[in-house]
């Protein structure tokens, strides 16, 4: 496992844009979200400024257990942008009014080092009719690792949250989009260790990953704002060896795409 350094502060930076909230999209479910073999989407990864770019496509059908999906892959199976890392070499379906994903949600790139045991199976990572706030899909689990010889415990629960229904929204980089929803992907941990032989709290029920996907009908993911972060005291911070707090803030915004 690598250093605790995945983790960084607790705020979430939403943008500052004048979106028109509209009640009656609320229980829509004729929203489309294109899942052709072909349909491809390209997205520059804003890190800090410096910017990257990754392009994600849908290659074939694949077989999952005894269910058909749609494979996502990216361009040279590179991804820097914790959506496309998300989907990349994962297979997703519709079934009713939702999007399922199965696969393995390791992320590479430092954006999540850690080895939490992410493999899913037909989790709901969007709904057209769901509610604000509404939960989609839980996963749960527990790990125990070693950091500078002492033994860490870390128990953490990923879920994905339905967000507003806006009729429209101006992206951050001033593209224009109609009829848009929004799914949350929210990675909460409590980290804990064992000095001494007394158990003492690193993290605390902190929510470390919190992503915002940004989601047009018709059209597919069209911006993501993911924040990842993590605050702990200074006193555990020096015992092992670590920062007290850590941020990082990631924006991909859709460049090009092709959907049918």
């Amino acid at each position: 496992m690598k250093n605790i350094y995945f983790l960084s502060g607790l705020l979430i930076t939403l943008m500052s844009c004048s979106n028109d909230y509209d009640d009656n999209l609320n229980n829509q479910t004729n929203f489309e979200l294109p899942i052709t073999i072909g349909n491809y989407w390209v997205y520059d990864v804003d890190n800090s400024g410096t910017i990257t770019k990754d392009s994600l496509f849908i290659s074939k059908d694949t077989i999952i257990g005894s269910k058909t999906y749609k494979k996502i892959e990216t361009e040279n199976n590179l991804a820097t942008g914790f959506y496309s890392s998300s989907l990349k070499n994962n297979g997703v379906r519709k079934s009713q009014n939702k999007l399922l994903l199965s696969g393995d949600l390791s992320l590479g790139n430092g954006q999540l080092p850690i080895n939490l045991d992410l493999s899913l199976v037909d989790f709901i990572i969007f709904k057209a009719n769901a509610s604000n706030n509404e939960t989609l899909s839980t996963k749960t689990g527990v790990i125990n690792e070693t950091i500078n010889s002492y033994p860490v415990t870390i128990n953490y629960t990923l879920k994905s949250i339905a967000g507003e229904n806006i009729a429209q929204f101006t992206s951050p980089n001033t593209d224009i989009y109609s009829n848009v929803k929004i799914t949350k992907i929210i990675l909460n941990v409590t980290i804990s260790t064992n000095i001494s032989g007394i158990n003492i709290p690193i993290i605390t029920n902190q929510d470390v990953l919190t992503s915002l996907q940004y989601i047009a009908d018709g059209i597919g993911v069209f911006h993501t704002n993911t924040t990842i972060s993590y605050s702990i005291s200074q006193l555990i911070a020096d015992q092992l060896g670590v920062p007290t707090t850590s941020t990082q803030i990631q924006n991909e915004y859709l460049t090009n795409y092709f959907v049918q």
